[in-house]
């Protein structure tokens, strides 16, 4: 336990610094929940970690009521790294670097975030827990359904944060996307080769 809560908190820091300190600026989107608490951000000034809070409630009555495991395995990553995205917030404009430099950073620290506390089983839950719900009642890949999700996202940003923008944002999912799937790619391999 005490190893999985330490996961949650240094991915919940690396989350929070890569959002404040390198999305934020440039007015950059992820896919997902924190996607779309950064799109409230932008439109009405919400903070990034309460709209994410108050967005997954819906999504987290039904994980109490479908499936208690995947409630428990992300409620506290989800509380914890919204309350970090928020507590950090003064990083904002603490760092300047190019827009693409940026984006590699922001999303290469988000990733390595949800990486780690993905190892250890735990995740910030959101729209990829919705993901996983709709994922067991259809016939529809969960890995498709995420992407849907993140694209519908990104597209929806596409009309407030500019073409320019959306280019670089495209390269923060995917540096999102490289950092994620390699720490739980060595953590997949790991089990494999472990012997029994």
């Amino acid at each position: 336990m005490l190893a999985k809560m330490t996961a949650v908190f240094i991915g919940s820091f690396l989350m929070g610094i890569g959002i404040n300190m390198f999305i934020l600026p440039f007015h950059l989107l992820d896919g997902g929940m924190i996607g779309i608490g950064l799109l409230f951000k932008y439109i009405w000034g919400f903070k990034v970690g309460m709209t994410i809070i108050l967005l997954s409630i819906p999504i987290y009555f039904l994980a109490w009521k479908f499936d208690r495991k995947y409630f428990l395995n992300s409620l506290h990553g989800m509380l914890i790294s919204s309350f970090v995205i928020d507590l950090l917030v003064p990083l904002n404009g603490f760092l300047h670097l190019p827009e693409m430099e940026s984006a590699v950073a922001g999303g290469l620290l988000i990733g390595t975030g949800i990486g780690i506390m993905l190892r250890y089983e735990t995740s910030t839950g959101g729209t990829d827990l919705l993901a996983l719900f709709i994922a067991k009642r259809s016939p529809l890949n969960v890995g498709i359904i995420i992407f849907f999700i993140d694209a519908s996202v990104i597209l929806a940003g596409l009309y407030f944060i500019g073409e320019g923008m959306f280019f670089y944002s495209m390269v923060t999912i995917l540096s999102v996307a490289f950092a994620t799937s390699s720490l739980t790619l060595i953590r997949s391999v790991s089990i494999f080769l472990s012997p029994r």
